[in-house]
C-alpha cells in the first residue's frame, strides 16, 4: 500500500511539473518602462555636432608627447620621435581637412546625365565607352598621330 501511494505521488508531481502554469494577472502597463526610458533618450543633446562630417576638428585630440620613460625606438632619440609623431599627425590632419572640405559636394545628375552624351535619341549607344566617362591612361589609345616626337628617335 505506502508503495502504491508513493508510486501515485511521484505521478502527480511528474505530471504537475509539465503542465502550463496558469497565469491570471495582467501584464504590466507601466508609463515609464524601461524601454521607454532608453529609446527616449537624447544620446547627442550636449554635442549638437556630432554625426556631421567635420566634427572631429571641434574636439580637443592631438599626440601627447613622449616624456621620460616611455617607450623609444632604438636609434632615435625623445626629441627625435616626437617630432615624426607629431609630423604624422599633422599630415593625417591636413588630410582630414582635405577631406572635409569635399564633403557635401555633389555634382547634378541631370548635367552628368546630359554631359555624357546619353540624352533621348541612343546615339550614345554606339560610342566606344557607352557614355561612361574613362579614366586618365598613361599612353593615348585613340589611335590618332600625334606631331610630338618621341625623345630617343635614332
Amino acid at each position: 500500500m505506502f508503495k502504491t501511494v508513493a508510486l501515485l505521488l511521484t505521478l502527480l508531481a511528474t505530471a504537475s511539473a509539465f503542465a502550463p502554469a496558469s497565469v491570471n494577472s495582467r501584464p504590466s502597463t507601466a508609463i515609464n518602462s524601461l524601454f521607454d526610458d532608453i529609446a527616449n533618450m537624447d544620446l547627442f543633446a550636449p554635442k549638437k555636432n556630432q554625426n556631421k562630417y567635420g566634427a572631429r576638428g571641434a574636439k580637443n585630440l592631438r599626440v601627447k608627447s613622449i616624456g621620460s620613460g616611455g617607450y623609444v625606438p632604438d636609434g632615435l632619440s625623445t626629441s627625435q620621435y616626437n617630432g615624426i609623431r607629431s609630423s604624422e599627425a599633422a599630415k593625417k590632419e591636413a588630410n582630414y581637412q582635405r577631406n572635409v572640405k569635399k564633403a557635401g559636394v555633389f555634382e547634378d545628375f541631370t548635367d552628368f546625365y546630359l554631359k555624357r552624351g546619353t540624352g533621348e535619341g541612343g546615339n550614345w549607344l554606339k560610342a566606344p565607352n557607352l557614355g561612361h566617362r574613362m579614366v586618365k591612361t598613361k599612353y593615348d589609345y585613340s589611335g590618332d598621330k600625334d606631331d610630338v616626337k618621341p625623345f630617343f628617335k635614332n
